[in-house]
């Protein structure tokens, strides 16, 4: 009956899974054949864009997955279900889990390090006309090596830097290498891996702290201002192109006698010359855009979109709020630097912390907040990238634009998507810490009082609690999710800062946002430094 009921539970949270990852690959393909560009498109370069999207969305939905199974070990009392009563059925659980997040890791540790690098150099050695596929391969491997290279300098020093206490002054050289790698070998290659991953969620801490809390604020502004009129837009299009061509015409008035113009009227000449194309692909781009169903549905669910903006401002505002207080708690009750910052349960009052266990007790509210929570964070990281395009500091590397992206901005936006998506569960993890921790369990806490009737003694009377970091080790199981962010407090400590600085990088945006005016209709498709010289691609 027991390994019935655990067969069952375990195919309930997997059903869940694999429903999740059919509607992630559905999504990650109509998301980069949106934006992919048409002319300079490649059966290679999209297979790896959709399938890095993909391991991408597929890890962010693998925290709520094991959230759900640590819950569903337990009933709502306190006590273990009959399949999980045993330690040893457990483990078998959490090491699923752990797997599962080993192979995600490792497979972002290979995208990122290997399979990314390679397709991306590839890409822009075929730039050049001369070289051949061969060289292409040889060219696109030597600068992939110095990738690997470092992967494989931050997985030897996680493996091999101790969490514990080394052996004594008097021991041998031997007797400490051999203690390395009985470390290595006795936590399963646990703190290489989470030092690697570590390490680039460092970089996905800045991601985020660039794009994922413009988003937040850009995403929700843009919805409810909406965009201008087309017809207006055309008006001022056409009055534009009337009064550029009158200055073209006066220009040319001056060399009618045959005179040349001056260097200063033809480089006048050329840029107002160049502003009409301009001015005239954006016409074509507009008559298209008011001829297409698309901009009248758009407009007949203008009421939608206000109230869907007004709701995902709500959920930015009170995410910031909680992980405000989850910084102010770490920083009045933490041991501080030197601990990471790290707090075992709540001081302050959380609301979204609150707010999920208040759900607990209606399933699956909870587990439909954190999955809601979770794709919030990728879904406004793409919308921060969407909107400032692809920058290295100062200089802007590529846009990411509707019809015209190219492959190499594509494969950036994913491997920035993957290192967003590792520093999400460090977010989550300080806007709910005692549900991320522990989910929905609960523990049962016995106690004894001196009973009321004729006979004299003590009763034992039960208490459910809400497990937290008081709670006895066999009675609530930590997730395995918290292991992996918590295992060097060094990285807890920038973590905790980079928090800080997402939230003044959020408020920044929203003053940003709320001073732009509306987007055009065509936001995007137009612009004076166009590559593409053709719009068939909009056309048909």
């Amino acid at each position: 009956m027991a390994d019935q009921s655990l067969l069952s539970e375990s195919v309930l949270g997997w059903s869940i899974f694999t429903f999740i990852l059919l509607v992630i690959l559905a999504f990650c393909w109509v998301y980069i054949r949106k934006f992919q560009s048409r002319q300079e498109s490649e059966v290679v370069s999209t297979i790896t864009a959709i399938c890095a999207l993909a391991i991408a969305l597929i890890t962010s939905a693998l925290l709520p997955v094991d959230i759900f199974l640590v819950s569903f070990m337990k009933h709502p009392n306190g006590t273990y279900k009959e399949w999980a009563a045993n330690n040893e059925t457990r483990g078998q659980i959490e090491d699923t889990v752990l797997y599962g997040y080993y192979t995600l890791y490792s497979i972002i540790l290979f995208c990122v390090f290997l399979w990314i690098p390679f397709v991306y150099f590839y890409y822009e050695e075929r730039d050049d006309d001369n070289v051949n596929k061969c060289s292409q391969v040889k060219n696109a491997l030597k600068y992939t090596v110095g990738f690997v290279i470092v992967c494989v300098v931050l997985l030897l020093i996680g493996a091999f830097v101790p969490l514990e206490a080394p052996p004594g002054q008097n021991s041998t050289q031997w007797e400490k290498v051999q203690y390395l790698f009985e470390e290595l070998g006795s936590s399963h290659g646990l703190p290489a891996l989470s030092f690697s991953i570590s390490t680039l969620t460092l970089i996905g801490m800045l991601a985020v702290i660039t794009y994922t809390a413009y988003g937040m604020s850009v995403l929700p502004l843009n919805l409810i201002k909406g965009t201008r009129s087309v017809a207006y837009e055309r008006l001022e299009n056409t009055e534009d192109i009337d009064d550029v061509e009158h200055q073209i015409e006066k220009l040319k008035t001056k060399c009618k006698d045959g005179r040349p113009l001056s260097s200063r009227d033809r480089n006048n000449l050329q840029e107002l010359e160049g502003k009409l194309q301009v001015l005239q692909r954006r016409g074509r781009h507009l008559e298209i855009a008011e001829r297409n169903c698309c901009t009248k549905v758009g407009s007949a669910l203008r009421p939608f979109k206000i109230l869907l903006g007004i709701f995902f401002i709500l959920v930015a505002l009170l995410f910031t709020v909680a992980l405000f207080i989850s910084n102010l708690d770490k920083a009045l009750h933490s041991a501080g630097i030197s601990s990471g910052f790290i707090v075992f349960g709540t001081n302050l009052t959380n609301p979204l912390n609150e707010l999920l266990l208040a759900l607990q007790p209606v399933f699956p509210l909870d587990y439909i907040l954190i999955t809601v929570i979770t794709m919030y964070f990728v879904v406004t990281s793409m919308a921060g990238i969407r909107n400032m395009g692809i920058w290295f500091f100062w200089i802007r590397l590529y846009k990411i634009r509707p019809k015209k992206t190219r492959p190499q901005a594509l494969l950036f936006l994913c491997m920035i998507l993957l290192l967003i998506v590792l520093h999400t569960s460090y977010m989550i993890y300080s806007l709910a810490p005692q549900y991320v921790m522990y989910g929905s369990q609960k523990y049962l806490v016995q106690s004894q009082m001196p009973s009321a009737g004729p006979t004299s003694g003590n009763a034992t009377f039960g208490t459910t609690r809400i497990c937290d970091a008081d709670a006895p080790e066999d009675q609530c199981t930590v997730t395995r999710s918290y292991l992996f962010l918590h295992k060097f407090w060094f990285f807890s400590t920038i973590y905790y800062f980079g928090n800080w600085a997402f939230i003044v990088a959020f408020l920044i945006g929203l003053v940003v946002s709320c001073c732009r005016g509306k987007k055009s209709v065509i936001e995007g498709e137009v612009e004076a430094d166009d590559s593409d010289l053709s719009d068939d691609e909009y056309v048909h």
